[in-house]
């Protein structure tokens, strides 16, 4: 750690000595980044490069020590503190201007235990490390759908993708988690301990603590039958009328999500689709295999695809197709809400905006979470949407920062026509910034309870970087 030249100034009021930032740089095992160190930037940079925030420290962690180090410094000295996991934050809320970073990238470990099928990952995880941990044991830990994302926001916002259909969010396979409070104690929350805890983190977001390690419930997954099938972009509103009776219909062992999207120009598509506007939906079956010719049936002769790709492979293949499509350093602005129901009103206006697609790069899904979804009750966890149909994204995306206000502009647009044919709410992980009335939204007849446990664990509200619940004063 580079000395500072001056006092540290947080958040633009708070003034520190030399000497009491480097007595927390001397307590960790990890580094202390300052604004003059040179690995300032890069450890500042987001997924999401249209955030550009200047946080005064960022911890990088190497153990559970050094993350209650960080803890009690922010709370004790009255620093605004950020967690940041994979930095996949859409709004940016993996940093903070002005304040302390907890950054938890170094802290990457997994163990599997086949014997139990569990999987024990430590919050520097993101998503392809653990399937890369799980598959050789035939195992998979139900995610979401670009293995880049981080273990820890994706947990704590819920967590849906390929398996949720028949093995639920990714909240309902977390048997418990250590968490670091904003007392600096740590604790394990899990059904028979903190249970109110582990009800809380089950949906609710960062709100309650720094979780370093999360103990998941994996299940036999291994090669599965995946692939993309897609349609002119005017046979949209018959494509989306069939899929929404057919994706609710068909066996949970098979799953669906619907998109509009711009053709990629390259391999596995034909020359004449590329950077066409099409529909399209990206499939993955995990039942028996002498039953696909039987499950796809429908989809090849009701809907009859103008292009399809569809065969056995791997999951974690299937898990990091998009990778490459979106890497880090995009301009990314999303809006999100749950679905019950596609009627044809909300049909007609999806059409509209999907033939006003800003960039080659922006789209909207519409992820199924039904099935296990819905076995679960709506209070079982902080998640309170189990009614819901789907979770849709609206997601403006383009590497120029030039088309910042375009690809903005048309996913405000897009969501607001569409937002009175939605549930209300909406998942925490697809939202930006969007106050406190859409957080209470989300969370429905859960948010008092949410607000009871935020009041008893983190009274002082330190953990605000995040969509926050607000404790009672």
């Amino acid at each position: 750690m580079a000395a500072s030249a001056v006092q540290t100034i947080f958040n633009g009021t708070v003034t520190l000595e030399e000497s009491t930032v480097a007595e927390l740089g001397a307590s960790l095992r990890g580094e202390l980044i300052e604004l003059c160190d040179a690995a300032y930037d890069e450890a500042r940079t987001l997924y999401n490069a249209m955030i550009d925030k200047h946080p005064a420290l960022i911890a990088r962690c190497r153990d559970v020590a050094d993350v209650m180090a960080a803890v009690d410094f922010a709370r004790d000295n009255d620093v605004l503190l950020a967690v940041r996991g994979g930095g996949h934050s859409g709004p940016g809320l993996a940093l903070c201007d002005g304040g302390l970073v907890i950054d938890l990238s170094l802290m990457r470990g997994i163990r599997v235990d086949p014997s139990h099928r569990t999987v024990r990952v430590e919050p520097g995880c993101r998503w392809g490390d653990v399937d890369h941990a799980t598959h050789p044991f035939g195992l998979a830990v139900p995610s979401g759908a670009i293995s880049t994302t981080g273990v820890p926001g994706l947990t704590l916002g819920g967590g849906h993708g390929y398996l949720t259909r028949k093995y639920g969010l990714t909240i309902d396979n977390l048997l418990e988690a250590d968490v670091v409070l904003a007392d600096g104690r740590f604790v394990t929350a899990g059904p028979r301990e903190n249970e109110d805890l582990f009800w809380a983190i089950r949906g609710g977001g960062g709100n309650f603590g720094v979780v370093t390690s999360f103990l998941f419930r994996a299940h036999p997954v291994d090669t599965v039958y995946a692939g993309v099938t897609l349609w002119p972009l005017d046979e949209a509103p018959d494509v989306m009328k069939w899929y929404r009776h057919f994706s609710t219909k068909v066996p949970v062992d098979l799953y669906g999500f619907f998109a509009f999207l711009t053709v990629p120009p390259g391999p596995p598509f034909p020359e004449n689709l590329h950077l066409k506007k099409m529909c399209g939906v990206v499939w993955c079956y995990i039942g028996p295999v002498d039953q696909v010719g039987q499950v796809f049936a429908p989809v090849r002769e009701s809907a009859r695809p103008a292009f399809e790709q569809l065969g056995p492979v791997p999951f974690p293949q299937v898990q990091s197709q998009f990778d490459a499509l979106y890497p880090p350093g995009y301009q990314w602005y999303w809006k999100g809400d749950f679905v019950n129901e596609l009627g044809d009103e909300a049909v007609e206006l999806h059409l509209k905006h999907a033939a006003a697609l800003p960039t080659p790069f922006s789209t909207m899904h519409l992820y199924p979470i039904d099935g296990a979804v819905h076995e679960v009750a709506p209070d079982a966890t902080a998640w309170s949407y189990r009614d819901a149909t789907w979770s849709m994204v609206i997601v403006g995306v383009d590497p120029d920062p030039a088309n910042r206000q375009k690809i903005t502009t048309w996913a405000r647009d897009y969501w607001e026509a569409l937002h009175p044919y939605s549930a209300g709410g909406a998942y925490t992980n697809f939202m930006m910034d969007e106050g406190a009335e859409r957080v209470r939204a989300t969370y429905r007849d859960n948010y008092e309870r949410l607000v009871d446990v935020k009041t008893k664990y983190d009274p002082t509200n330190l953990f605000r970087v995040n969509q926050n619940i607000r404790p009672r004063t």
